[in-house]
């Protein structure tokens, strides 16, 4: 390639790159987050012109104006942490929860996915505690005969706290990872998990009643329960959003539907992983200790409202660019 076809090439997009660049007086953040992914883009573009410039013509005045031009371009792109600590401030109080909001059916659907199931389930063991077999296997036999001991499982010795929080938080993040990912399947992963899922605690609880130790397991999960088991329906309502575009992808193909979905779906998933972590860590710390039965009550519903206000109202009548 000689240095006219470059020009001829490129010469638009380097225009636009510093039309942007100028917009952004040094301040990346005066731009659109659709401007801005454009600025990255064309950069990326300039600064592989520029080294082909280097290599081949290395003392022609194009290529002193593309290494002023992605000098400029480099210095409001990466002029410190704090562009970056900026985009994930504007993410957290406006683009996440109006992704939320925007996904609402299908993390309603995930909900009932996972209700009817565990409805079903508790009612069926309640009432004949070895049909827990038929629905879980035998590899819950270790559980039933804690159960039939009279003893639960959820006491963690204040000792090995700190290590039970950091497990509990990494499996809930798995759950939620594995209920996206299973969109991909066409949704038979997702709609596996939540079922599946649903129905075993369910069947739990119905054990728990009917050796009347239910309020048992009731009082562990009111503090973390209702944070937790809300990203999992979030979880749950990505997978299906992803995979409803993966079937129905209207006008756009199927690949088209699935990167365009994939992408909101990933930004939630990522944004919910601080909420599982703060849930692992009351699930670790204050849902086994002594603390009355009212005071986890309010720690769960104190945290499930802030959540829910926060995902229902922030971001109201604010673009998402």
């Amino acid at each position: 390639m000689n240095i006219e076809t470059l020009i001829a090439k490129e010469k638009d997009g380097w225009a636009k790159l510093e039309t942007l660049t100028k917009r952004t007086r040094g301040n990346a953040e005066a731009l659109s987050q659709a401007d801005l992914y454009e600025l990255g883009r064309l950069y990326q573009i300039a600064t592989s012109d520029l080294a082909l410039a280097q290599r081949d013509f290395p003392n022609h005045p194009t290529t002193r104006y593309l290494n002023q031009l992605v000098g400029r371009t480099h210095a409001v792109l990466y002029r410190d942490e704090a562009l970056r600590w900026q985009q994930l401030r504007r993410f957290y109080q406006q683009s996440f929860p109006q992704l939320y909001r925007r996904l609402l059916p299908y993390t309603a659907a995930s909900l009932v996915l996972f209700l009817l199931p565990a409805l079903i389930g508790f009612f069926v063991v309640w009432q004949a505690p070895d049909s827990i077999y038929v629905l879980l296997g035998n590899e819950i036999d270790p559980l039933v005969q804690t159960v039939e001991d009279g003893r639960l499982w959820t006491d963690i010795a204040p000792s090995v706290r700190s290590a039970a929080a950091t497990t509990i938080l990494t499996n809930n993040i798995g759950v939620m990872f594995y209920a996206f990912a299973g969109s991909l399947t066409g949704g038979l992963m997702t709609l596996y998990i939540l079922l599946f899922n649903g129905m075993s605690l369910g069947a739990i609880f119905g054990l728990l009643q009917s050796h009347g130790m239910s309020a048992g397991l009731a009082e562990f999960i009111l503090a973390h329960g209702p944070v937790e088991l809300s990203v999992i329906f979030l979880a749950g309502g990505c997978g299906l959003f992803v995979a409803d575009g993966l079937l129905r992808p209207g006008l756009l193909t199927r690949q088209a539907a699935l990167v365009e979905r994939a992408k909101i779906a990933v930004q939630l998933i990522l944004g919910s992983v601080p909420l599982l972590i703060g849930a692992g860590l009351i699930e670790g710390f204050i849902s086994p200790s002594g603390l009355p039965w009212i005071v986890k009550a309010a720690v769960g519903l104190a945290t499930g409202w802030a959540l829910y206000r926060y995902w229902m109202t922030t971001g109201i009548g604010k673009s998402r660019d």
